[in-house]
């Protein structure tokens, strides 16, 4: 059941070079599906499936890796189903690195708590309303069956501007889930990593990342922010969490996207990102651009015959006009967002190289500049 098992774990993350400026940084993190260098954006898959893409589309748009979600993949198809078919990536015919959310996110923010205690969180299925109980354990349990690359702890999430006294709560379980889902760990080809939660109290989230260090884990994921909250909220949170972390320990931002936040997150040291916009927007229409994010819905593009992005050289932007993918939306066809979900893939694909060039070369303060600059209305924050 459990593929790939190995007791010898190799060393997960390289520190490659630091900005002189600022403190971001070019690392690889190293897996047993390969190697990605960071900063680098992970596309949601959540059940297996990055959204109207196929594995080889995503590898031909320099897709490094995935996230999916541990919550949603146990209740359909289930983890032991999967471990059957020797794991997620042969399963969905994925040879590259697949990270793994516990699904504590979509237990608490879908309103489907039954109940929560120390031991863990009894909850019901979105799909059909049975009754489920996960514990650290179990959590560990399904992500090891599943056999994704980098795996995270069961941990309890709360919304924006939750008070102090409900926060500690939720903290002080989180850090003793943490510790349970360490000790529960048994594969060695996986990387767990500790979870840093604590809302917006500067207080909490400094005993969160005391506690996660002492515990030791290999990478560190930062929760509890993306939930709602402005951006210079998030980028306290940053400010204060960062500098705390050793540097030889990966970084992993958890469900950021906007553009704008990758930037000003990958300059103060974060190394990977996840979400779903570029999927999502996809879907809806809202296509980003080096100017700006554009609503191809707007029937300002019905007769523009224009790429979609002059300056973008994916597959979309180089075939099709914007009065072309419009009228593909607005008739519903299927294709619409195919094209649309290349494109903005390719556009944070993009963005990323640029961004770790830019780091190699010491110039990350002019990319930082000249991003601003091109998306009209945005100033630098």
């Amino acid at each position: 059941m459990l593929d790939r098992l190995s007791n010898k774990s190799p060393q997960h993350f390289t520190l490659i070079h630091k900005s002189e400026t600022t403190s971001a940084r070019l690392g690889l993190i190293q897996t047993a599906h390969g190697s990605f260098e960071t900063p680098a954006f992970l596309p949601v898959g959540t059940l297996g499936s990055v959204k109207g893409m196929t594995p080889v589309e995503l590898k031909q748009l320099n897709v490094p890796a995935m996230l999916c979600n541990a919550y949603h993949l146990y209740l359909r198809p289930g983890h032991h189903f999967i471990a059957q078919r020797k794991g997620l990536h042969a399963f969905m015919g994925w040879d590259r690195p697949i990270v793994t959310d516990s699904g504590g996110y979509q237990i608490f923010s879908q309103q489907l708590l039954t109940k929560i205690s120390d031991e863990g969180v009894l909850f019901r299925s979105h799909l059909d309303g049975s009754k489920h109980f996960l514990s650290p354990e179990k959590v560990i349990e399904i992500e090891e069956s599943i056999g994704a690359d980098i795996i995270m702890p069961l941990d309890e999430c709360l919304p924006y501007q939750s008070d102090y006294e409900k926060t500690e709560k939720a903290l002080t379980r989180t850090l003793l889930w943490a510790a349970r889902c360490k000790q529960a760990q048994k594969r060695q080809d996986q990387t767990l990593y500790g979870l840093v939660q604590g809302g917006f109290y500067p207080d909490l989230r400094k005993r969160a990342i005391e506690t996660i260090l002492s515990i030791g884990f290999q990478g560190i994921a930062i929760g509890g922010v993306s939930v709602g909250e402005p951006q210079e909220e998030m980028l306290k949170v940053l400010d204060q969490v960062l500098p705390q972390i050793p540097h030889h320990l990966p970084r992993y931002l958890m469900g950021v996207g906007r553009p704008e936040d990758i930037v000003e997150a990958a300059i103060r040291g974060v190394d990977f990102f996840d979400c779903v916009l570029p999927t999502r927007h996809a879907r809806t229409g809202s296509l980003f651009t080096s100017a700006g994010e554009i609503s191809i819905r707007n029937a300002q593009y019905k007769e523009d015959d224009r790429p979609l992005d002059p300056n973008c050289d994916c597959y979309t932007c180089k075939n099709f006009s914007r009065a072309y993918l419009r009228h593909l939306f607005m008739a519903k066809e299927i294709l619409a967002i195919r094209l649309n979900a290349e494109h903005n893939l390719y556009y944070y694909t993009a963005l990323m190289r640029r961004l770790r060039e830019a780091i190699a070369n010491n110039t990350v303060l002019e990319f930082r500049l000249g991003f601003y600059q091109a998306r009209t209305g945005d100033s630098i924050v």
